[in-house]
């Protein structure tokens, strides 16, 4: 039987296959947004087996288990690291069509040089040979053999920094920032976590206590300013819809008060206090050079039941059907209509709304930088082929494919900078299908340049963070 991954795997055409192995292939990988803890990249973490570099944390593969029939115990559970492995290993046949088939795939073949389809006959030479591999393969070793030159971790402004002071005094050559989050600022409906969430926020800027709504602003402004100093230019969100309910000063401070006092916030007062703190967190992006991004449309935590023994991010979440567009097109409109709508990168998670947002960034391009407002990369449940394409073609159709910055992981695991590889590969089939076919012209340069660029260099721009020298260019 012929290898599955092989080297033309995806490229079903001659242009297809020049364009990845010739401009593709080679180039280095800019992760602007990931869930990677920082911790295991400062301590240049050792995987004690591949149950838990390959399994552990990874939310796409406790979904297909559970969906054949897997036992939670050996998904997120306290089975043995071995009895986890089988368990995956024998639900891999049911994955074919599901992207996971793939990815697995590349994973063992890129980083451990295991070629073989994966099965419960091969579970146990997979994990004696890639646990060999494992003995002498460490977090700066994986980052090392992708080109990995920018890794964007994502961070509460609560967390401490000292993670990243630590990384960097490791000399590895990848550059590792801070994103700013602060979701949980927002949480004023949940007055008990909110202002326990006050009081780790407060130790972290070194300030005292938040007592008033002012002290909350300049609480955040001064971790703002803390990530800056880092090196950090990103800021995200993750929420259903933007946020853009009128709201007063007066009537923030009176929505953070009653909250600081116990008073859960009300659905349309968290709209607008959610609504006010979206526009001075804009306004700071803005002032500072950094970019926003928004992922928009995710229906978190479905199963209550598993919610409550599990926690938040454990593979309980779907596509949300949410009106987008309108509070959108306000939140944006309001920041430009002052001059202070920051660089921006809209994550849509409904395929239904792909050319909404793909229009939507063009009202907002206003001839200052090349590819201002970016419609991202196909995220979470989209970032597999079929949805690539989707999200590809409506930019292509409605913006500028050429100034697009590409794939990122999105994920806690260091096994996913394969998922670059397939976005190339993706990439560069659906390119090089359309040179044969005509509908491009036959030049691999023009076009070739154009993959090199969405592969890494037009992140490298747009997003201007510091680079080691042998990444810089």
């Amino acid at each position: 039987m012929s290898s599955f991954i092989h080297d033309d795997f995806l490229l079903q055409t001659d242009a297809a296959r020049d364009l990845y192995h010739n401009f593709a292939k080679a180039e280095p990988i800019f992760d602007y947004h990931c869930h990677l803890p920082p911790a295991q990249i400062a301590d240049n973490h050792q995987f004690a087996d591949l149950a838990e570099i390959w399994l552990g944390g990874d939310h796409y593969k406790w979904r297909a288990m559970r969906a054949n029939g897997v036992d939670e115990r050996l998904c997120t559970g306290d089975a043995a690291p071995w009895d986890k492995h089988v368990a995956w290993c024998a639900a891999m046949p049911y994955t074919l069509r599901n992207p996971l088939y793939h990815w697995s795939h590349l994973e063992l073949k890129r980083y451990f040089g295991i070629d073989t389809v994966i099965n419960p006959a091969s579970a146990k030479a997979i994990w004696d040979e890639a646990n060999a591999k494992l003995a002498t393969l460490r977090v700066h070793d994986i980052l090392a053999a992708n080109k990995v030159a920018v890794i964007c971790t994502t961070d509460d402004p609560a967390d401490s920094l000292e993670i990243h002071e630590r990384i960097r005094k490791t000399g590895i050559k990848t550059r590792v920032y801070p994103t700013f989050r602060p979701d949980k600022a927002f949480i004023v409906h949940q007055p008990a976590a909110f202002n326990a969430y006050l009081e780790k926020l407060a130790g972290a800027a070194g300030r005292g206590a938040v007592k008033s709504f002012d002290d909350f602003l300049a609480t955040l402004k001064k971790r703002h300013d803390d990530f800056h100093a880092f090196g950090g230019r990103l800021s995200d969100h993750g929420m259903e819809t933007a946020f853009a309910d009128p709201c007063t000063p007066a009537e923030a401070k009176a929505i953070f008060d009653g909250a600081r006092g116990g008073r859960a916030a009300s659905p349309a007062e968290l709209a607008q206090f959610s609504s006010l703190l979206m526009l001075e967190l804009g306004r700071w992006d803005a002032a500072r050079g950094w970019t926003k991004q928004l992922h928009l449309g995710a229906l978190r935590s479905n199963n209550t039941r598993l919610f409550k023994k599990l926690g938040p991010d454990t593979g309980f979440d779907s596509i949300g059907d949410y009106p987008q567009t309108r509070a959108l097109a306000r939140y944006l409109d309001t920041l430009d209509s002052t001059n202070e709508l920051p660089r921006t990168v809209l994550y849509n998670l409904n395929p239904a709304d792909n050319y909404a947002f793909a229009t939507m960034i063009g009202n907002f391009q206003d001839g200052s930088v090349p590819g201002k407002m970016q419609f991202g990369s196909g995220w979470w449940f989209l970032d597999q082929k079929e949805a690539m394409e989707w999200q590809m073609n409506a930019l292509s159709s409605n913006g500028l494919l050429s100034r697009f910055v590409g794939m990122l992981t999105d994920s806690r695991s260091f096994l996913s900078y394969t998922r670059h590889e397939y976005f190339r590969r993706v990439l560069c089939n659906l390119l090089g299908s359309e040179m044969e076919r005509g509908e491009l012209p036959a030049d691999r340069e023009l076009v070739g340049g154009m993959v090199k660029n969405i592969c890494f260099a037009n992140a490298r721009g747009y997003f201007r963070l510091g680079l080691d020298p042998a990444y810089a260019g």
